[in-house]
């Protein structure tokens, strides 16, 4: 017997990732998981979204827009019951944290 109450079951890691590649910095026009600013993401059996993440500078003057679209993507996602963004600074971000496609791609 299933239990008529319980909500859909909360996404994956991987699928909250896939999501997250919807998400750009508007300076770079480049998806936030290929340049490397999530660092983590965590998913609770209740459906609670935990993502580590940093940006390309503390001074990066799209960073409210970027966590916007962060909450905004996420909590879209079937299951998720809430999203926590944590802005983090260690490790600081550098181009070695881009996927090596898009790395090469921008001449880095």
């Amino acid at each position: 017997m299933t239990d008529a109450t319980a909500g859909p079951a909360a996404p994956t890691p991987e699928t909250v990732r896939k999501a997250l590649r919807t998400v750009k910095d508007p300076e770079l026009n480049l998806n936030i998981i290929d340049i490397g600013l999530v660092y983590d993401i965590e998913v609770s059996a209740a459906g609670e979204v935990h993502i580590r993440m940093t940006l390309t500078s503390p001074g990066c003057p799209a960073g409210t827009e970027i966590t916007d679209d962060v909450k905004a993507v996420v909590s879209d996602l079937e299951g998720v019951q809430g999203v926590e963004v944590e802005l983090v600074w260690d490790p600081y971000w550098t181009p070695d944290k881009m996927d090596p496609r898009v790395r090469a791609f921008l001449g880095f």
